[in-house]
């Protein structure tokens, strides 16, 4: 692999001679299979080379993320410096040390977790599973439930008491002690939500006593108590004309940005949406929504479909394996995740200084709901074009058309007694 990263045969040699030289040759052969540029893989073979030097103390690559970043810190960088043309800052150096031997190890499957043991993480894990597989909770909702109690038995775990002789005052204190550390209502609701699921499900199974659960009380959360967060239309129109029609990053976030404020799609619809969802020849759109949990098809608008087609044109990888929609920029090119999506709306719509509680795709949802109230639409068709699976969900945008609210406001009943 040296061979066809190096031309020079001083290189090759020099590589081929450092330490765990036939694993970094695995990894860059995999990073050029992916796509990778020549000047990419020769950068990453420089980097690479440094840190199998530097972990070569350890005697093998089985390592914890603390001690790639305790080499990192006690190492002495007047060789690097003597073999390159520049002095090096070396808060940098450390940084993008520990970034590419962290994706090595990783690739090699030798990167160890150092992680705290969980208390009664056997049961923990019991209750995840029961809730996929048999309640059919969503990933999103399991994976909620487990951070959750997860936080919980961490703080329970220090008073070193069996599960059984959990009481309703050792809750209580713990919601006390996350409201002293700054939970909100909502994230206190959620809590007893997940601590509920479990200790039900934990009473089920002879864990706890089985009034426990129906104990558990939280901070009460009104229905429609808040407006939908979101910005004002002419706002998501100043977030659209603002990208840059030549910028790779900018045609690939125009068409999510789309989706978002045109058809009001989750973060997580948008990740999964993938090639043969979009039907070109008879201008269909096919979602497959997360709550509903089934497809849902709208008619693809030519300004989206146009969005999307430059996107796969110029943008997307054309041989990548993956059949989503929406890849990374940059390599090893894989789907967009929902945090990645995050960050393609919320610093643009900071940058601009729109003024809404949320900057993040959701609010782009809102924005669309809104936009259908200020219309005319019935709550029925705004919940249809949502996605929602009930119109208790949709009521609160009825909230946002302030036009028809002061019309009800300003009814003149005249002589009606």
């Amino acid at each position: 692999m040296f061979e066809k990263i190096f031309r020079r045969r001083y290189y090759v040699a020099r590589h081929a001679s450092a330490p765990f030289a036939e694993e970094r040759q695995r990894y860059l052969a995999e990073c050029a299979r992916r796509g990778d540029a020549r000047v990419v893989v020769r950068q990453k073979a420089e980097e690479l080379y440094w840190v199998a030097c530097r972990l070569s103390v350890y005697g093998n690559l089985h390592l914890t993320l603390d001690q790639v970043r305790a080499a990192a810190l006690d190492c002495d960088w007047r060789d690097r410096e003597c073999a390159g043309t520049r002095r090096l800052y070396l808060p940098a150096t450390r940084t993008r040390f520990v970034k590419y031997a962290q994706r090595w190890l990783r690739f090699l499957g030798c990167l160890r977790q150092c992680d705290a043991p969980i208390p009664f993480h056997a049961r923990l894990e019991q209750f995840c599973r029961w809730a996929r597989e048999e309640r059919g909770f969503t990933a999103a909702t399991v994976n909620q439930y487990f951070k959750s109690v997860r936080l919980f038995l961490r703080w329970y775990g220090d008073l070193d008491r069996p599960l059984s002789e959990v009481q309703l005052s050792d809750i209580d204190v713990y919601l006390a002690h996350g409201s002293a550390q700054g939970w909100c209502r909502k994230t206190v609701s959620n809590m007893v939500a997940a601590l509920r699921a479990f200790f039900r499900y934990g009473a089920s199974q002879g864990w706890v006593r089985p009034t426990l659960a129906n104990g558990i009380c939280g901070t009460p959360i009104y229905s429609l108590e808040k407006l939908p967060a979101g910005p004002a239309w002419t706002d998501v129109q100043r977030l659209l004309t603002g990208l840059d029609a030549d910028c790779p990053k900018d045609i690939r976030d125009r068409a999510i940005l789309m989706l978002f404020a045109i058809y009001g799609l989750r973060e997580k619809e948008v990740a999964q949406l993938r090639l043969d969802h979009l039907d070109w020849e008879n201008d269909l759109l096919h979602v497959a929504r997360v709550k509903r949990r089934e497809n849902q098809t709208y008619p693809l608008l030519p300004s989206v479909g146009n969005a999307i087609i430059r996107y796969l044109q110029t943008v997307r990888r054309p041989l990548s394996p993956h059949r989503e929609i929406f890849l990374t920029l940059r390599s090893p090119y894989v789907p967009m995740s929902t945090a990645a999506l995050y960050y393609v709306a919320a610093p643009r719509l900071k940058a601009l200084g729109v003024q809404t509680a949320h900057h993040g795709p959701h609010s782009l949802r809102h924005a669309c709901a809104a936009r259908l109230v200020a219309e005319g639409l019935s709550l029925k068709e705004i919940g249809d074009h949502l996605g929602h699976r009930s119109t208790s969900a949709t009521r609160a945008y009825a909230k946002v058309d302030l036009p028809g609210l002061r019309e009800v406001a300003a009814f003149d009943l005249g002589a009606v007694q």
